[in-house]
């Protein structure tokens, strides 16, 4: 089993003791980084410090010193963010900062984006992301879709406020058989419920699987609404994306 000592990166190796407190999180994310090279390690690094110039400038010599693409998404950008999306959860830092992390992440994807678009690499799924209707808030749906592309999903992104109709609309134009919900507020969270309702009442209930999240969204919730599953957090956000792929081909064998 990894330890911190194993990750060269003093400044990973100190967010992680600051800011990580679950007891799977901290032995995973160890794991991870202890296997990262000293370059990626660099680039997470800057990442959430949220120096885009500098994720920009490692990235981009990453790549010239013949590093492949995917590995600097995975075990450098992607890696970043998850520590950021822990941070944010656990509100050790707020909007100014998660908008500095995307910000740093968008400049290192600007250099991966065309080089996996040229490579012919198919997606691995299509998903299609909205806030609820009454709600405004994006920023843990943002996060949830920068980890969703990096990942190799295509997302379709609604906004905010979104209605019934257009989850739907989308869903149904650009054929996607996954589908996220977010909820910031408790007063739009029965929002979810009848977007789902209008799912059966259009007979596309079995079509799509259906993801919710949000800060006071829980797992009893989700159930009780009827989600297919409950994303804590962008990483788990992922995840369930993931499962919830392989759940839909095992239905259609």
């Amino acid at each position: 089993m990894a330890e911190l000592s194993d990750i060269e990166n003093e400044f990973i190796r100190d967010e992680i003791e600051e800011y990580l407190e679950r007891p799977e999180e901290i032995a995973l994310n160890i794991e991870l980084y202890s296997k990262a090279s000293v370059q990626m390690q660099a680039i997470a690094a800057a990442l959430f410090d949220g120096a885009h110039e500098e994720v920009d400038k490692l990235t981009s010599g990453a790549l010239d010193s013949g590093v492949e693409a995917l590995e600097v998404m995975d075990n450098g950008l992607i890696l970043g963010m998850g520590i950021v999306g822990i941070k944010f959860r656990e509100n050790f830092i707020f909007v100014p900062e998660v908008l500095a992390c995307a910000r740093a992440m968008k400049a290192g994807m600007a250099y991966i984006d065309p080089i996996l678009s040229a490579s012919g690499i198919d997606p691995i799924g299509t998903v299609v992301m909205g806030t609820v209707k009454g709600d405004l808030h994006d920023i843990g749906k943002n996060l949830c879709i920068m980890m969703l592309r990096g990942s190799g999903f295509v997302v379709h992104d609604l906004g905010v406020d979104t209605s019934d109709d257009e989850f739907i609309e989308a869903i149904e134009e650009h054929e996607a058989t996954l589908l996220g919900m977010s909820a910031l507020l408790t007063t739009t969270m029965p929002n979810m419920g009848k977007t789902i309702e209008a799912f059966i009442d259009e007979d596309l209930r079995d079509d799509v699987k259906i993801m919710v999240g949000g800060a006071p969204v829980t797992q009893e919730f989700a159930d009780d609404m009827g989600a297919d599953g409950y994303g804590e957090d962008a990483l788990a956000c992922v995840e369930l994306a993931k499962q919830l792929l392989q759940e839909l081909a095992a239905e259609t064998e």
